[in-house]
């Protein structure tokens, strides 16, 4: 998960505020942490100017139109992920979301650098001191999984949001808001 995700379940109703705050910390500190530890395998290779720490970085067409495909390329993530996480077809959640990171990354990333993760791009921001695009990260990520998010829940209504999971097992507890816990629970009384 990623802080962007993380946000538009928050938002949902999914994640409690504590969770959540802790869940944006850890994954912020983990993309930091992640760098320093490739860098200490990887030593040189990762900070050759050709990788530059792998910082994302608008494409060729600029700011603006980086900007946009990430905004893009987020809702379109988030909707793909509740859309299939939802449904009975919620055990290909991560095949879906994997098979669009694939597309995005061939089509979409030399456009915005592809990241739709401002904890991975702060990491590798922090590594090679990378700053200046950092807003577009920040803001478009986001903005496009929590406009997923209202587009889902003003289509389908928040009841269709079952869990943060994205593919939940069929038992066993969940920490996150569940609607699965309860229709279980409901189906036992019955």
């Amino acid at each position: 998960m990623n802080p962007s995700v993380t946000l538009s379940f928050y938002r949902l109703g999914k994640v409690a505020s504590p969770d959540a705050l802790g869940y944006v910390a850890a994954q912020f500190v983990g993309g930091i942490a992640g760098v320093i530890v490739a860098s200490s395998f990887l030593g040189m290779l990762v900070a050759d100017p050709a990788v530059n720490y792998v910082a994302t970085l608008p494409g060729m067409a600029g700011q603006l139109v980086a900007w946009l495909a990430e905004l893009a390329i987020s809702c379109l993530m988030m909707l793909t992920v509740l859309t299939v996480s939802n449904s009975r077809l919620a055990r290909f959640s991560g095949l879906c979301a994997g098979a669009l990171v694939t597309i995005y990354i061939i089509l979409e990333a030399p456009i915005s650098g592809m990241s739709m993760n401002p904890a991975r791009t702060l990491g590798s921001a922090v590594a090679a001191q990378a700053w200046s695009d950092l807003w577009i990260y920040f803001t478009a990520p986001p903005l496009g999984m929590l406009l997923a998010s209202e587009i889902f829940v003003r289509t389908r209504g928040y009841a269709a949001v079952l869990c943060a999971k994205l593919a939940h097992p069929r038992a066993g507890p969940c920490i996150f808001e569940c609607e699965h816990a309860r229709r279980a629970a409901t189906a036992e009384a019955a």
